[in-house]
């Protein structure tokens, strides 16, 4: 279930700035309509759990400003943050009952809703709903394999390097538009959970940060607004292949 304390906010579709990402991307303005009639909003603080592991899900739904972790907690209690959910990733899987992870606002959060029952038979009935969530699923897919690499091959600059890019790239096609100079963000992620996620310890990670700032690689004001002068050279640093497709 949703988390009883979120608040309840208005949107208006139009002004919906993950519209072009959703999962009702490719909607008709009857299929836009039918959505209208199951959607609500709903806002998280920093902090917040928006679902428990376990819990019975009866929506499903797409973040449509702020982060959340996805973490998973052993039988001994120990946890591990396996996800981000970023702008326009969606929560929630249609045919599946209960959650698989805890869901937590790193930031404050807004979601657009669909109450999970008329979503799966609309779904069913609607393929560009089926079409665009098989894309969100292969994309997410190849982000897990993406990780995988970096958590099991990349050194502690290339894992701090890849971490921020994926955060720039992600930024840059919510907006929908390849910006021209600096990449400019506030990075949604204490360096403690950086280390989590990462694998990386805390003295690690600030060491990391504080040398790609070194190297002018990035520029940070304060601990999180960071300022990244050269895509390309952020590319380079992480190991990747920085020719085409960085904002795919």
């Amino acid at each position: 279930m949703l988390n009883e304390r979120s608040l309840a906010v208005s949107q208006e579709c139009a002004d919906c700035p993950i519209k072009h990402r959703a999962v009702c991307a490719r909607c008709d303005g009857d299929e836009l309509e039918r959505l209208e009639e199951i959607k609500y909003y709903r806002k998280f603080e920093a902090g917040q759990t928006v679902i428990w592991s376990g819990d019975r899900m009866d929506f499903v739904g797409s973040v449509v400003s702020g982060i959340a972790t996805l973490t998973q907690t052993m039988e001994d209690g120990r946890t591990q943050m396996v996800g981000l959910l970023l702008p326009s990733d969606f929560v929630g899987r249609p045919g599946r009952g209960s959650a698989a992870y805890d869901v937590v606002a790193t930031t404050d959060l807004v979601m657009c809703c669909f109450r999970k029952a008329p979503f799966e038979v609309l779904m069913n009935k609607t393929p560009h709903i089926a079409q665009r969530l098989l894309e969100m699923t292969l994309d997410e897919l190849d982000a897990a394999r993406e990780w995988m690499l970096v958590l099991g091959r990349k050194t502690a600059r290339e894992k701090i390097a890849s971490l921020l890019s994926i955060i720039a790239r992600r930024n840059a096609t919510v907006e929908a538009s390849v910006p021209e100079g600096p990449l400019v963000f506030d990075l949604p992620l204490t360096r403690e959970a950086m280390a989590d996620y990462l694998g990386l310890t805390l003295e690690t990670v600030s060491r990391q940060i504080s040398a790609l700032k070194r190297d002018g690689v990035i520029t940070l004001e304060g601990k999180r607004h960071v300022t990244i002068p050269d895509m390309a050279r952020l590319m380079d640093e992480a190991g990747d292949d920085a020719d085409g497709g960085v904002f795919a």
